[in-house]
C-alpha cells in the first residue's frame, strides 16, 4: 500500500490529511493509498485562541476528525526527515519508529522565536501551544499566593497581533484573580515606536485607543535585557517589578526545515510552488507556517491560519494527484484580512495587505467570534461526508463584516 505521510496537525497539517483523504475517496483509491498523520499531541489545537482566558474549547481530539474518514494517526515527535530515503523518524511513547512514504506533506508549523535573553527560558511564558497557555493560566491563578508587590504586574513583550490580543484580555483576567481593590498593571513593551506596527494607521489608532481604554501601559522603542523571577530590566535601563512576563515577539518556522539541505527564507520557511511542492525536494509538499508560497506576484504567504488552511487543503489534494499521475490544482489567494481581538474593547477588522480598516468595536468582535469559534473549526458532527466536504480545494471568501455564520 502506498502512503501519503503528513507531518503536523495544525491548521495546514490537519487539512492536508483530510484533503488527501478527500481526493482518494473521490477517486475510489482509499484502499490502495494510506494517509498517515503524525503529530506530537493527540489533538488539533485552535492555536489562535490560546490567548483567551477560557481554554476549555481550544483542543479538538484528532480521532474525532480523522477516525471517521480513515486517516491513520500516530502521536509522536518528528525527529528527522530523510528525503533521499523517503523516510521519517518519529519518537513515540512506545519507542522510535521509521516511517516510509511515497509522498510527504511537511506541515510542522512555527514556534515562538525566543532570543538568548537571560532569564527568558526560566521565567518567561508564552501562548504558542496549548500546554504553554495552560502553564500561563496555572501561573496566573497562583499569583495571589505570592506576597511581593509585583505579583499583580504583567509585562507582555511584543505589540503585534498576538501581543495585543494577550494584553487586552489580561485586565479582566487579573481582576477576576486578585482580591477586589488590588491594583493590577499590564504593560506592553515593543522595540517599535508604535503598537501593532504591521497594521494600517487607522487600525493602529483603534488599537491604541483600546489599550488606553483598558488602562494598559505602553513602552515603545525598548527591548528586554534580562528577566528575573520578579523583575524585568529593559534595554533603556528601566527596571520594572513584575512577576509575569509573556513573550509574544515573533515567530519562526519549525527548525526541522533547516535540516533538509535546501534554502530557507529569513523565517526558516521552505519555498513552495503554486502546487505546494517544496523546491529542490523530490516527492515533498509543504504547507502552513513552514512554507513560503507566492500568494500573488508581489507577496508571499503569511504565517496565519487564514493562509495555512487553504495551503493544507491544496497540498493534500495535490500530493495524491501527483502520486497517481493526475493534474494538480494551483493555489491562488487574492484576498487577505486581519481581525485582532481587543478584549472588552471589541476588535479591529482590516482587509488587504495594507490593512484597510473595515470595522472596529462590537461589529468587528462579531467577525472575530465567527472566525475563532466557528469558521476555523473542523465539522463537529462526526460524519465522514461533512469532514471530507470541508476539505474541498477552494479558497473561502473572507468573512463578512459582523458575520455570525461561517460565510
Amino acid at each position: 500500500m502506498k502512503r501519503v505521510l503528513v507531518l503536523g496537525a495544525g491548521f495546514a497539517g490537519l487539512w492536508s490529511a483530510v484533503g488527501a483523504q478527500r481526493k482518494l475517496h473521490e477517486l475510489g483509491a482509499d484502499r490502495t493509498v494510506q494517509v498517515t498523520m503524525v503529530n506530537r499531541e493527540p489533538f488539533h489545537n485552535i492555536r489562535v485562541r490560546n490567548y483567551e482566558a477560557d481554554l476549555s474549547d481550544v483542543c479538538v481530539p484528532l480521532n474525532r476528525v480523522l477516525d471517521p474518514i480513515g486517516v491513520e494517526t500516530i502521536v509522536g515527535e518528528v525527529t528527522e526527515i530523510h528525503t533521499p530515503n523517503h523516510a521519517v523518524t518519529v519518537r513515540t511513547g512506545a519507542g522510535v519508529e521509521h516511517l516510509n512514504y511515497d509522498r510527504l506533506v511537511i506541515a510542522l508549523g512555527s514556534e515562538v522565536a525566543k532570543p538568548p535573553i537571560p532569564g527568558l527560558d526560566a521565567f518567561g511564558f508564552d501562548v504558542d501551544t496549548f500546554r504553554a497557555a495552560k502553564k500561563l493560566e496555572d501561573h496566573l491563578m497562583a499569583l495571589p499566593s505570592k506576597t511581593n508587590a509585583s505579583r499583580s504586574t504583567v509585562i507582555v513583550v511584543g505589540a503585534g497581533a498576538t501581543g495585543i490580543e494577550v494584553a487586552t484580555e489580561l485586565p479582566a483576567r487579573l481582576a477576576a484573580i486578585f482580591p477586589e481593590g488590588e491594583p493590577c498593571k499590564v504593560i506592553v513593551v515593543d522595540r517599535s515606536p508604535n503598537v501593532a506596527p504591521d497594521m494600517g494607521e487607522e487600525a493602529r489608532q483603534v488599537i491604541d485607543r483600546a489599550l488606553t481604554q483598558l488602562g494598559i501601559q505602553k513602552i515603545s522603542g525598548a527591548t528586554v535585557k534580562s528577566i528575573e523571577e520578579d523583575e524585568v530590566i529593559l534595554s533603556n535601563g528601566e527596571v520594572i517589578p513584575a512577576s509575569t512576563v509573556i513573550w509574544c515577539a515573533g515567530m519562526r518556522a519549525s527548525p526541522l526545515a533547516r535540516t533538509l539541505g535546501v534554502t530557507c527564507d529569513m523565517l526558516g520557511r521552505l519555498s513552495v510552488d503554486e502546487f505546494m511542492r517544496a523546491s529542490d525536494l523530490t516527492d515533498v509538499f509543504a504547507a502552513g507556517d513552514i512554507a513560503n508560497a507566492k500568494i500573488n506576484a508581489e507577496h508571499g504567504s503569511v504565517m496565519s491560519c487564514q493562509h495555512g488552511r487553504p495551503m493544507g487543503r491544496f497540498a493534500g489534494h495535490n500530493a495524491v494527484a501527483d502520486l497517481l499521475n493526475l493534474p494538480m490544482l494551483p493555489l491562488r489567494i487574492d484576498v487577505y484580512s486581519t481581525c485582532v481581538d481587543l478584549g472588552p474593547a471589541g476588535a479591529v477588522y482590516t482587509r488587504g495587505i495594507n490593512r484597510k480598516l473595515l470595522a472596529s468595536g462590537a461589529t468587528a468582535k462579531e467577525t472575530k467570534n465567527t472566525i475563532n469559534r466557528v469558521r476555523i473549526y473542523p465539522p463537529r458532527t462526526g460524519r465522514a461526508a461533512d469532514i471530507l466536504a470541508a476539505a474541498a480545494p477552494i479558497v473561502q471568501a473572507v468573512p463578512a463584516v459582523g458575520a455570525l455564520t461561517p460565510a
